[in-house]
């Protein structure tokens, strides 16, 4: 589906909503510009021993490691963070988002369930776009995974001197923090990068001065003699011996068409190409390769290398539900800082900020979203003008949402072309399983409770009843999903009908079906995947962290 094809509501409300998580920054000069290169300045072959394709947030820290005993090549399709000043201020981040080019940082898709996303087109990868929110997988996660704990907690730490911080709590995530303690979401722990039952403040890869850390940044670990990173880089496909089924090397093309053969030093069986472009582009650069279901395969005309039918299986998004409650009173603009971890599977966070009308045509104008602006912007004014009577100048407001842990339901990713640069085919299958839809539930009445807090009271206009502010949810086409008649007074019609993504999306490449657990891929030499395409799971409130320490 085309992005223009989003309905103009949808996408304004999608912007509204992602300017939470965004917080204010200043352009800099890359640290490592010695060996960061367009790939328009690459030699027609090169020879390395690691080839990592994608610098997303696990392949940054993962070339940074290997850099400082191997030669290492880091092919990524997007530019640095650093040039591109709106990927790290408050508003260019939008005007980012509103850029439908094909070298925006960030790359919009929607699912076949109807639900827009995005993923990212920039070396850092997600971390250069998303909440910055910074916390850790559980214990128990860590062991099902088979992480060894010492060497998993060394490297979250190894990862956090470079990017993460402790937020400073302001007014709207403070009162959030005492309303998840009214709703029963016990104790109060504090500020922690652990993920532990009850209420936290958690890290964040925002420093208080409002400077994003990606995970571009930890580049800065890498030895300078032994990596190259070629930027506007994209791979077309892994390249195998003739003789055998191994990786020896990958074509990539520059951002001009050319083409650039990047290959394996011989000498060493360790040498490897290793897969880091993401969920969605890890399991997609496979296929195109050849790797994956053969009849698939075959209906596009690729070369069989290997029938692996699980390739782009077990996709899942972490589903997120909302409510957005407008304030009479200023709030801050915050990000992801407070979060209430349930023993029954719900994640409950919040962001704030304050949004004038002005700012909200500019936004309709950059995403060229209207067929009729003044039209469906008035509408928009209307229905918050006729519910909450608030400043006509523009709105303050929070949003109290919830991330649904797992999730349960799962699945497919399939090619819609053999073109890299195309999104695949992607459906998620939101609340399939039951087990999902109940935590739903239960998240959000536990959102209500905290609508419903003492703590919550200033904000909240006392005459104001919580179900004015589900249906204010259910008429605002926050995806492209049809509503039904008891959307709005129906909890478990609620959350089908108003889902959303977190941009916690995982799955496509996973351990014991793709993979091995060394992440090697299964029947195939010198091949590895390593991001979160491998996952089974999302790992606790926000897989950043594990990401990053993975790599």
């Amino acid at each position: 589906m085309d992005h223009t094809s989003i309905s103009p509501a949808s996408q304004l409300l999608s912007a509204i909503f992602i300017v939470f998580f965004v917080s204010s920054s200043t352009s800099e000069k890359a640290p490592y510009t010695t060996f960061a290169k367009d790939a328009t300045g690459a030699p027609a072959v090169t020879y390395y021993d690691y080839i990592v394709i994608g610098g997303g947030t696990s392949g940054c820290a993962l070339a940074a490691t290997l850099s400082q005993g191997a030669k290492v090549l880091v092919l990524e399709r997007g530019d640095l963070p650093y040039g591109i000043p709106t990927v790290t201020t408050i508003n260019g981040f939008i005007d980012t988002l509103a850029n439908l080019s094909p070298t925006s940082a960030s790359q919009t898709f929607i699912s076949t369930d109807g639900v827009v996303n995005q993923r990212g087109r920039v070396l850092g990868g997600g971390s250069a776009l998303n909440a910055g929110f910074f916390t850790w997988a559980s214990a128990d996660f860590i062991k099902q995974a088979g992480w060894d704990p010492k060497l998993v907690k060394e490297s979250y730490e190894w990862v956090g001197k470079k990017v993460a911080f402790e937020p400073k709590v302001l007014a709207w995530q403070s009162a959030v923090r005492e309303g998840l303690l009214e709703a029963g979401i016990s104790p109060n722990n504090g500020f922690s990068y652990e993920h532990i039952y009850g209420t936290k403040v958690g890290g964040s890869i925002f420093d208080r001065n409002g400077k994003r850390h990606t995970a571009a940044d930890l580049l800065e670990y890498a030895d300078p003699s032994n990596i190259t990173v070629y930027l506007n880089a994209t791979v077309h496909r892994i390249l195998f011996e003739t003789d055998e089924r191994r990786a020896q090397g990958v074509l990539y093309k520059d951002m001009e068409g050319k083409r650039h053969v990047a290959l394996l030093n011989k000498g060493s069986s360790k040498n490897e190409v290793i897969l880091s472009a993401g969920t969605l582009g890890s399991p997609q650069l496979l296929m195109l390769s050849g790797i994956g279901p053969s009849k698939h395969l075959k209906a596009h005309k690729i070369e069989v290398v290997l029938d692996q039918p699980m390739v782009g299986q077990g996709l899942s998004d972490n589903p997120m539900t909302l409510v957005i409650l407008p304030s009479a009173l200023p709030v801050e603009i915050s990000l992801i800082e407070v979060v209430g971890i349930t023993r029954f599977g719900s994640f409950i966070e919040s962001a704030s900020t304050h949004i004038n009308w002005p700012w909200v045509d500019k936004i309709g104008s950059g995403f060229g979203l209207f067929t009729n602006q003044t039209k469906d912007l008035d509408k928009i004014r209307s229905i918050i003008a006729r519910r909450f009577h608030n400043d006509p100048s523009g709105l303050n407001f929070g949003v109290i949402l919830q991330k649904i842990m797992g999730p349960l339901s799962s699945g497919t990713l399939e090619l819609e072309t053999t073109n890299p640069d195309d999104n695949p085919k992607v459906t998620f299958n939101y609340f399939k399983d039951p087990r999902d839809l109940q935590r739903c539930v239960q998240g959000m009445d536990t959102i209500i409770k905290v609508l419903e807090s003492k703590a919550m009271s200033q904000y909240r206009d006392p005459l104001l009843p919580i179900q004015d502010l589900l249906d204010l949810i259910v008429a605002l086409p926050l995806n492209l999903k049809l509503r039904h008649v008891n959307t709005a007074i129906d909890l478990e019609q609620y959350c089908k009908d108003t889902v959303q993504s977190i941009w916690h999306y995982h799955g496509g490449c996973q351990v014991d079906r793709v993979i091995d657990h060394n992440y090697k891929v299964i029947g195939v030499g010198a091949l590895r995947v390593i991001d979160s395409s491998t996952l089974l799971y999302s790992p606790g409130t926000n897989p950043q962290a594990t990401m990053m320490m993975l790599g």
